[in-house]
């Protein structure tokens, strides 16, 4: 039992030891032993806590002879083994214990030092279930941090997550406006660029357009140029053709007058030879009594010279009753008349006309229809002009220009007639013939002018025929000549003529001659409206009003009867639609428009005019009228 518990003692000591040499306490109980007290700490070598916790088979006396058998190392340090061990305090316990054993209180030592044991088994114990509990409060406490680093990471990651969509979202705003941003200034450039297109288009077409109009009044000029030099070719050969004719018309007149006089001359002959024999009596009678020989003489002489005399003198003082009084060859229509006894019967003739060709108009204009602004104006220039002549003031001079056919030479006629003045009505082809004599005409034209007594409009028709620029090379002397005439006598304000000119190209004109003109009307092409008028003009003038009338004997007798033409089926609707479809056509073109119609009536069986002849016509002419445009290259 004693070894027992010295063996025990002895392990409790090498585990003390080694706690010692661990910083754990081996031993805390009220007991303290004298020889361990100073004893330096055991070693911290496993090996040797092994050792000294070999099996309790082991006594003490063989581990001391095992030990002593043993070959020792060399320790440098005198108070350990060589494997760190140190025996003294062993050696020490052992002596202790051996007191302790042959002490009487070994029982009650032995004891207290299993109570010991125990209670440091107890507390051992007590402190693992504490470790335990503590052990499994920080892992409780592990787990909640865990739990409150799970739950800050989610938030956190949570947090992230939002401030992540937020700033995706922000991006994508950004981004979307930036975008916007984007779209918006490459429209704003888009459209700037299309803009500048559009812009440079228009300056292109505008440029073309000038180009085209450039070419085209070039090829104007040419044309009419070309044409001028056709006609002067054309007339040059039609009076050498003339001449040739006339040549050989001549010789064989001759032929034919050789051999008639040679018949008469035989004749004659035979006849004189009768008569000079009566008359060489008579002569012989004459000349052999001095008294009938001068009056013979006398007589013959007086006869001649009075006819002579009268012929000559007729000529002559006709030749000035015709430059005095006549009418001037370049007038080709004047309400004047050609001498003044006969120009208040062709004045009152065309009052009577104009009287009721205004009343069947109902507008005062007679078959004129303008535009409503334009017509307007004229009768402004009517009331001005007649005004003008009742306060002795100066005239004004006009232009009219427009294309061909818009009514010019009826609204001058027109204009004439409402201002109270006479008119006279030339055209400037005329001019160019005259050659040298143009001049000489031009002066006797204003002299004649200035006689009336009411005044005088002066309508020159294609004044650009001969009142075009002077630098023209195709232009003679003789028309510069005319032209400089003209000028002068328009040089200041006249108070008996107002000059009216009329041309299709009004930049063609001299600018001397425009600086002459006062006021500018232009003839533009009728609208639908006024086209509308026409069609209800002419068609009452061409189809209504055409038909039988009151005929004389000789048209009883030698004519046939003229047929009167029946309309069908032509209203308002239908007149209306071919003025839509006659766009572009003047009030010529829509007089031969319903010419056309007349005819093609004419040319029916039953003379009966229907809205499908009609149409039938009207497509005909605006067709017609289209092809014509594309070969003059006016389209």
């Amino acid at each position: 039992m004693a070894q027992k518990c010295a063996i025990g003692l002895i392990s409790a000591l090498a585990a003390s030891a080694s706690l010692a040499q661990s910083k754990v306490a081996a031993a805390d109980g009220p007991f303290t032993f004298s020889g361990l007290s100073n004893s330096p700490p055991p070693s911290a070598n496993p090996q040797h806590q092994t050792a000294s916790s070999s099996p309790s088979s082991q006594t003490p006396s063989t581990a001391g002879k095992e030990s002593s058998a043993l070959p020792r190392p060399r320790n440098d340090n005198p108070r350990t083994s060589s494997g760190g061990f140190d025996p003294e305090a062993l050696e020490r316990g052992a002596k202790a214990l051996k007191e302790i054993n042959n002490s009487s209180y070994a029982k009650k030592v032995f004891e207290s030092i299993k109570q010991q044991e125990e209670t440091k088994q107890t507390e051992f114990a007590a402190k693992a279930q504490e470790f335990k509990a503590m052990q499994a409060q920080s892992e409780t406490e592990r787990q909640k941090v865990i739990y409150d680093e799970q739950k800050k990471l989610s938030q956190h990651q949570a947090q992230t997550k939002s401030q992540m969509a937020r700033y995706e979202d922000d991006l994508a705003r950004k981004r979307m406006q930036a975008e916007n941003e984007f779209h918006r200034t490459r429209n704003q450039e888009l459209v700037k660029m299309q803009e500048d297109s559009a812009i440079r288009q228009e300056q292109a077409r505008r440029a073309t357009e000038e180009q085209i109009q450039a070419q085209r009044r070039q090829t104007e000029r040419e044309k009419a140029e070309i044409e001028r030099e056709t006609i002067r070719v054309k007339a040059i050969a039609e009076a050498e053709g003339r001449a040739h004719e006339a040549r050989l018309a001549e010789d064989v007149n001759r032929r034919m007058l050789v051999d008639r006089a040679n018949a008469e001359r035989e004749k004659w002959v035979a006849a004189i030879n009768t008569t000079f024999d009566h008359i060489g009596g008579g002569l012989r009678a004459i000349l052999t009594d001095q008294n009938k020989l001068i009056v013979a003489v006398g007589g013959a002489t007086a006869l001649a010279a009075g006819i002579y005399t009268t012929r000559e003198g007729a000529k002559v003082i006709w030749s000035y009753v015709d430059r005095i009084l006549g009418q001037p060859s370049l007038i080709r229509e004047s309400s004047r008349g050609k001498y003044p006894w006969s120009g208040s019967l062709s004045r009152a003739m065309s009052t009577l006309r104009g009287k009721e060709s205004a009343t069947k108009n109902g507008k005062g204009f007679g078959d004129v229809i303008l535009h409503p602004s334009l017509q307007k104006r004229i009768e402004q220039l009517a009331n001005a002009t007649a005004n003008t002549k009742s306060h002795q003031a100066p005239f004004r001079n006009m232009l009219f220009y427009g294309p061909p056919g818009t009514g010019k030479t009826m609204a001058a006629r027109e204009l004439a007639r409402k201002s109270g003045l006479d008119y006279a009505l030339m055209t400037g082809g005329d001019v160019a013939p005259l050659g040298s004599q143009a001049v000489t005409k031009i002066h006797q034209l204003f002299d004649w002018g200035k006689k009336s007594k009411r005044g005088l409009l002066l309508f020159i028709d294609e004044a650009d025929a001969f009142l075009c620029e002077r630098n023209k090379t195709y232009m003679s002397e003789a028309q510069r000549s005319a032209l400089n005439a003209l000028l002068f006598r328009t040089g200041d304000q006249s108070k008996d003529i107002v000059l009216a000119l009329a041309t299709n190209r009004p930049g063609d004109l001299d600018s001397a001659v425009a600086d002459r003109v006062d006021e500018v009307l232009e003839f533009p092409l009728p609208g639908e409206e006024e086209r509308f008028k026409l069609l209800n003009l002419y068609l009452e003038k061409y189809i209504a009003q055409a038909g039988p009338r009151k005929p004389g004997l000789f048209h009883r007798l030698f004519k046939k009867e003229q047929q009167k033409i029946e309309i069908k089926g032509i209203t308002e609707e239908l007149l209306k639609e071919a003025a839509a479809k006659t766009e572009g056509f003047s009030g010529r073109e829509i007089a031969k428009l319903m010419a056309s119609v007349q005819a093609a009536v004419y040319g029916s069986e039953d003379c009966v005019l229907d809205s499908m002849l009609f149409r039938e016509v009207v497509d005909y002419k605006v067709a017609e009228h289209q092809q014509r445009r594309k070969l003059t290259g006016t389209d």
